[in-house]
Protein backbone atom coordinates (compact mmCIF):
# COMPACT_ATOMS: atom_id res chain seq x y z
CA UNK A 1 0.00 0.00 0.00
CA UNK A 2 2.74 2.49 0.57
CA UNK A 3 5.47 3.72 -1.73
CA UNK A 4 8.56 5.07 -0.50
CA UNK A 5 10.29 7.35 -2.58
CA UNK A 6 13.58 8.30 -2.11
CA UNK A 7 14.50 11.60 -2.23
CA UNK A 8 18.53 11.26 -1.91
CA UNK A 9 19.18 14.25 -0.23
CA UNK A 10 22.61 15.87 -0.70
CA UNK A 11 23.14 12.86 -2.20
CA UNK A 12 22.51 10.20 0.65
CA UNK A 13 20.70 7.59 -0.29
CA UNK A 14 18.21 6.27 2.49
CA UNK A 15 18.04 10.15 4.55
CA UNK A 16 14.44 11.71 3.37
CA UNK A 17 11.52 9.94 2.11
CA UNK A 18 8.19 10.87 1.04
CA UNK A 19 5.45 8.52 0.83
CA UNK A 20 2.78 7.64 -2.31
CA UNK A 21 -0.72 5.96 -1.06
CA UNK A 22 -3.23 4.88 -3.91
CA UNK A 23 -6.39 5.76 -3.35
CA UNK A 24 -9.89 5.96 -5.05
CA UNK A 25 -9.33 9.50 -5.71
CA UNK A 26 -5.75 9.45 -7.15
CA UNK A 27 -2.53 8.97 -5.73
CA UNK A 28 -1.94 10.57 -1.86
CA UNK A 29 1.60 12.27 -0.75
CA UNK A 30 2.76 11.87 2.65
CA UNK A 31 5.42 14.51 3.12
CA UNK A 32 7.21 16.57 0.06
CA UNK A 33 10.59 16.65 0.80
CA UNK A 34 12.37 19.96 0.42
CA UNK A 35 12.11 22.19 -2.86
CA UNK A 36 15.92 21.44 -3.42
CA UNK A 37 14.91 17.70 -4.07
CA UNK A 38 11.82 18.62 -6.38
CA UNK A 39 12.96 16.62 -9.24
CA UNK A 40 13.72 13.55 -7.59
CA UNK A 41 10.62 13.70 -5.94
CA UNK A 42 9.00 14.20 -9.47
CA UNK A 43 11.04 11.24 -10.88
CA UNK A 44 10.08 8.93 -8.46
CA UNK A 45 5.95 10.23 -8.81
CA UNK A 46 7.20 9.46 -12.57
CA UNK A 47 8.28 5.76 -12.18
CA UNK A 48 5.30 5.01 -10.50
CA UNK A 49 3.01 5.45 -12.99
CA UNK A 50 1.76 9.13 -11.98
CA UNK A 51 2.78 12.38 -12.69
CA UNK A 52 2.68 15.85 -10.56
CA UNK A 53 -0.41 17.19 -11.36
CA UNK A 54 -2.23 13.65 -10.46
CA UNK A 55 -1.59 14.55 -6.81
CA UNK A 56 -4.46 16.12 -5.11
CA UNK A 57 -3.52 15.37 -1.85
CA UNK A 58 -0.84 16.20 0.45
CA UNK A 59 -0.65 15.52 3.78
CA UNK A 60 2.19 16.84 5.73
CA UNK A 61 3.38 15.74 9.29
CA UNK A 62 4.66 19.35 10.20
CA UNK A 63 6.39 22.51 8.37
CA UNK A 64 10.15 22.16 8.93
CA UNK A 65 11.73 22.44 4.92
CA UNK A 66 12.88 18.59 5.11
CA UNK A 67 9.08 17.49 4.95
CA UNK A 68 7.23 20.55 3.23
CA UNK A 69 9.35 22.50 1.89
CA UNK A 70 8.22 21.49 -1.46
CA UNK A 71 4.77 21.40 -0.49
CA UNK A 72 3.74 24.98 -2.31
CA UNK A 73 4.73 23.24 -5.86
CA UNK A 74 2.37 20.80 -5.65
CA UNK A 75 -0.64 23.64 -4.59
CA UNK A 76 0.41 25.92 -7.16
CA UNK A 77 -1.06 22.80 -9.30
CA UNK A 78 -4.26 22.46 -7.77
CA UNK A 79 -3.28 20.07 -4.40
CA UNK A 80 -5.14 20.54 -1.11
CA UNK A 81 -3.04 20.68 1.52
CA UNK A 82 -3.73 18.88 4.68
CA UNK A 83 -1.63 19.74 8.15
CA UNK A 84 -1.49 21.01 11.58
CA UNK A 85 -3.72 24.74 12.09
CA UNK A 86 -0.45 25.65 13.82
CA UNK A 87 1.56 25.23 10.92
CA UNK A 88 -1.30 27.01 8.21
CA UNK A 89 -0.29 30.52 8.99
CA UNK A 90 3.77 29.87 7.84
CA UNK A 91 2.48 27.94 4.96
CA UNK A 92 0.13 30.86 4.10
CA UNK A 93 3.35 33.03 4.56
CA UNK A 94 6.38 31.49 5.16
CA UNK A 95 8.70 34.83 4.75
CA UNK A 96 9.22 34.70 8.82
CA UNK A 97 9.69 30.90 8.83
CA UNK A 98 12.27 30.97 5.52
CA UNK A 99 13.98 33.86 6.83
CA UNK A 100 14.36 32.33 10.15
CA UNK A 101 16.30 29.38 8.95
CA UNK A 102 18.37 31.91 5.96
CA UNK A 103 19.95 33.12 9.42
CA UNK A 104 20.94 29.66 10.60
CA UNK A 105 22.16 28.12 7.25
CA UNK A 106 23.42 31.22 5.68
CA UNK A 107 24.42 30.48 1.96
CA UNK A 108 23.49 26.71 2.37
CA UNK A 109 20.21 27.58 2.56
CA UNK A 110 19.13 27.08 -1.33
CA UNK A 111 21.68 24.21 -1.62
CA UNK A 112 19.81 22.39 1.25
CA UNK A 113 16.30 23.36 0.72
CA UNK A 114 15.53 25.29 -2.33
CA UNK A 115 12.85 28.19 -2.20
CA UNK A 116 9.48 28.27 -0.78
CA UNK A 117 6.27 30.39 -1.99
CA UNK A 118 3.60 31.08 -0.48
CA UNK A 119 0.36 28.68 -0.56
CA UNK A 120 -2.75 30.30 -1.07
CA UNK A 121 -5.24 29.68 2.11
CA UNK A 122 -7.82 27.78 0.48
CA UNK A 123 -5.89 25.26 -0.50
CA UNK A 124 -4.69 24.62 3.29
CA UNK A 125 -7.07 22.29 5.32
CA UNK A 126 -6.25 22.38 8.75
CA UNK A 127 -6.44 19.34 10.90
CA UNK A 128 -8.45 18.88 14.26
CA UNK A 129 -6.75 16.30 16.52
CA UNK A 130 -7.91 12.79 16.01
CA UNK A 131 -9.62 14.22 12.84
CA UNK A 132 -10.53 11.34 10.35
CA UNK A 133 -9.78 12.67 6.72
CA UNK A 134 -11.70 10.32 4.06
CA UNK A 135 -9.94 10.41 0.83
CA UNK A 136 -11.44 8.27 -1.73
CA UNK A 137 -11.42 4.57 0.24
CA UNK A 138 -8.58 5.71 2.41
CA UNK A 139 -9.02 7.63 5.77
CA UNK A 140 -6.42 8.65 7.61
CA UNK A 141 -6.50 9.85 11.21
CA UNK A 142 -4.63 12.85 12.40
CA UNK A 143 -3.25 12.72 15.61
CA UNK A 144 -1.68 15.69 17.23
CA UNK A 145 1.92 14.97 18.41
CA UNK A 146 4.15 17.54 19.75
CA UNK A 147 7.20 17.45 21.35
CA UNK A 148 9.41 17.64 18.58
CA UNK A 149 7.40 20.57 16.60
CA UNK A 150 4.33 22.28 18.33
CA UNK A 151 2.89 21.79 14.99
CA UNK A 152 3.27 18.12 14.44
CA UNK A 153 0.67 15.53 13.25
CA UNK A 154 1.81 11.84 12.74
CA UNK A 155 -1.06 10.24 10.11
CA UNK A 156 -2.80 7.02 10.46
CA UNK A 157 -4.41 4.57 8.27
CA UNK A 158 -5.30 1.51 9.02
CA UNK A 159 -2.84 -0.29 11.19
CA UNK A 160 0.03 2.05 9.76
CA UNK A 161 1.59 5.51 10.74
CA UNK A 162 3.41 8.01 9.75
CA UNK A 163 5.39 9.37 12.24
CA UNK A 164 7.29 12.29 10.72
CA UNK A 165 10.05 13.16 12.88
CA UNK A 166 7.93 12.36 16.25
CA UNK A 167 9.12 8.87 16.60
CA UNK A 168 13.08 9.65 15.86
CA UNK A 169 15.38 8.94 13.04
CA UNK A 170 16.13 5.54 12.26
CA UNK A 171 18.62 4.98 9.09
CA UNK A 172 18.60 0.92 8.01
CA UNK A 173 19.95 -0.66 10.90
CA UNK A 174 21.13 1.84 12.98
CA UNK A 175 20.27 3.07 16.11
CA UNK A 176 17.11 5.26 16.89
CA UNK A 177 17.98 8.94 17.59
CA UNK A 178 15.65 12.31 18.40
CA UNK A 179 16.17 15.52 16.09
CA UNK A 180 15.74 18.36 18.45
CA UNK A 181 16.33 21.65 16.27
CA UNK A 182 14.51 25.06 17.85
CA UNK A 183 12.48 26.78 18.62
CA UNK A 184 10.18 24.45 19.94
CA UNK A 185 11.44 21.35 21.25
CA UNK A 186 9.59 20.54 24.11
CA UNK A 187 10.40 16.95 26.23
CA UNK A 188 7.46 16.95 28.37
CA UNK A 189 5.01 16.77 25.37
CA UNK A 190 6.99 14.59 23.31
CA UNK A 191 6.96 11.88 25.76
CA UNK A 192 2.97 12.03 25.85
CA UNK A 193 3.31 11.79 22.12
CA UNK A 194 5.47 8.54 22.55
CA UNK A 195 2.57 7.24 24.53
CA UNK A 196 -0.01 8.39 22.55
CA UNK A 197 2.11 6.18 19.56
CA UNK A 198 2.31 3.26 22.36
CA UNK A 199 -1.47 3.08 22.51
CA UNK A 200 -2.71 2.83 19.00
CA UNK A 201 -2.48 -0.65 17.32
CA UNK A 202 0.42 -0.65 14.94
CA UNK A 203 1.70 -3.04 12.81
CA UNK A 204 4.46 -0.14 10.75
CA UNK A 205 5.63 2.90 11.39
CA UNK A 206 6.91 4.87 8.55
CA UNK A 207 9.80 7.19 9.42
CA UNK A 208 10.13 10.30 7.27
CA UNK A 209 13.80 9.59 8.23
CA UNK A 210 14.08 6.89 6.89
CA UNK A 211 11.65 4.15 6.10
CA UNK A 212 9.93 0.90 7.90
CA UNK A 213 9.77 -0.48 11.08
CA UNK A 214 7.80 -3.61 12.92
CA UNK A 215 9.76 -3.26 16.24
CA UNK A 216 8.18 -0.44 17.40
CA UNK A 217 7.91 -1.31 21.09
CA UNK A 218 11.69 -1.84 21.00
CA UNK A 219 11.91 1.71 18.85
CA UNK A 220 10.04 3.87 20.71
CA UNK A 221 11.89 2.68 23.96
CA UNK A 222 14.93 3.74 22.08
CA UNK A 223 14.27 7.07 21.34
CA UNK A 224 13.20 7.79 24.43
CA UNK A 225 16.60 6.43 26.31
CA UNK A 226 18.32 8.32 23.91
CA UNK A 227 16.25 11.52 24.29
CA UNK A 228 16.47 11.45 27.83
CA UNK A 229 20.58 11.01 27.56
CA UNK A 230 21.23 13.66 25.45
CA UNK A 231 18.51 16.09 27.12
CA UNK A 232 20.59 15.44 30.53
CA UNK A 233 23.74 15.73 28.52
CA UNK A 234 23.22 19.09 27.37
CA UNK A 235 21.64 20.18 30.88
CA UNK A 236 25.11 19.23 33.14
CA UNK A 237 27.03 20.77 30.64
CA UNK A 238 24.91 24.32 30.62
CA UNK A 239 24.53 23.95 33.98
CA UNK A 240 28.40 24.30 33.89
CA UNK A 241 28.42 27.58 32.67
CA UNK A 242 29.81 26.66 29.39
CA UNK A 243 28.95 28.21 25.96
CA UNK A 244 26.97 27.11 23.02
CA UNK A 245 29.87 27.71 21.49
CA UNK A 246 31.94 25.18 23.91
CA UNK A 247 29.55 22.56 24.06
CA UNK A 248 28.70 21.91 20.31
CA UNK A 249 31.72 20.43 18.91
CA UNK A 250 31.77 18.12 22.33
CA UNK A 251 28.23 16.97 21.48
CA UNK A 252 28.91 16.46 17.89
CA UNK A 253 31.79 14.24 19.08
CA UNK A 254 29.41 12.37 21.81
CA UNK A 255 26.92 11.41 19.20
CA UNK A 256 29.53 10.51 16.50
CA UNK A 257 30.61 8.08 19.02
CA UNK A 258 27.49 6.76 19.91
CA UNK A 259 26.83 6.04 16.36
CA UNK A 260 30.60 4.52 15.90
CA UNK A 261 29.82 2.35 18.66
CA UNK A 262 26.55 1.13 17.00
CA UNK A 263 28.39 0.01 14.21
CA UNK A 264 27.89 2.60 11.87
CA UNK A 265 30.15 3.16 8.88
CA UNK A 266 31.79 6.65 8.33
CA UNK A 267 28.86 7.10 5.59
CA UNK A 268 25.81 6.09 7.22
CA UNK A 269 26.83 8.72 9.92
CA UNK A 270 27.27 11.16 7.36
CA UNK A 271 23.56 9.91 6.77
CA UNK A 272 22.42 10.69 10.64
CA UNK A 273 24.42 14.01 10.57
CA UNK A 274 22.51 15.37 7.19
CA UNK A 275 19.23 13.66 8.23
CA UNK A 276 19.59 15.24 12.05
CA UNK A 277 22.63 17.70 12.27
CA UNK A 278 23.34 17.06 15.58
CA UNK A 279 24.83 20.83 16.37
CA UNK A 280 21.21 21.70 16.01
CA UNK A 281 20.05 19.40 18.66
CA UNK A 282 22.45 21.69 20.89
CA UNK A 283 20.21 25.10 19.80
CA UNK A 284 17.36 23.23 20.37
CA UNK A 285 17.97 21.33 23.65
CA UNK A 286 19.72 24.49 25.14
CA UNK A 287 16.90 27.04 24.06
CA UNK A 288 14.48 24.08 26.20
CA UNK A 289 16.39 24.37 29.56
CA UNK A 290 16.21 28.01 29.03
CA UNK A 291 12.17 27.91 28.69
CA UNK A 292 11.85 25.28 31.59
CA UNK A 293 14.00 27.39 33.41
CA UNK A 294 11.61 30.31 33.00
CA UNK A 295 8.81 28.30 33.52
CA UNK A 296 9.89 27.14 36.63
CA UNK A 297 10.64 29.97 38.52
Amino acid sequence: MVNVIDLNFQGYSSDIAAFLVESGDGPILIETGPYSTFSTLEKGIQNLGYRVRDIRHILLTHIHFDHAGAAWAFAKQGAKVYLHPVGARHMEDPFKLYESARRIYKDKMDSLWGKMEPIKKDHLFQMPNKEVLKIGNRKFVAHHTPGHATHHIAWQVEDILFTGDVAGIRIKDGPVMPPCPPPDIDIEAWKKSINVIRGLKLSHIYLTHFAAFTDISSHLDQLEKCLDDWVQWIKIEWERGRTHEEITPEFQQYVANQLSDAGLSTGDIAKYEAANPSWMSVTGLIRYWHKKRNWDS
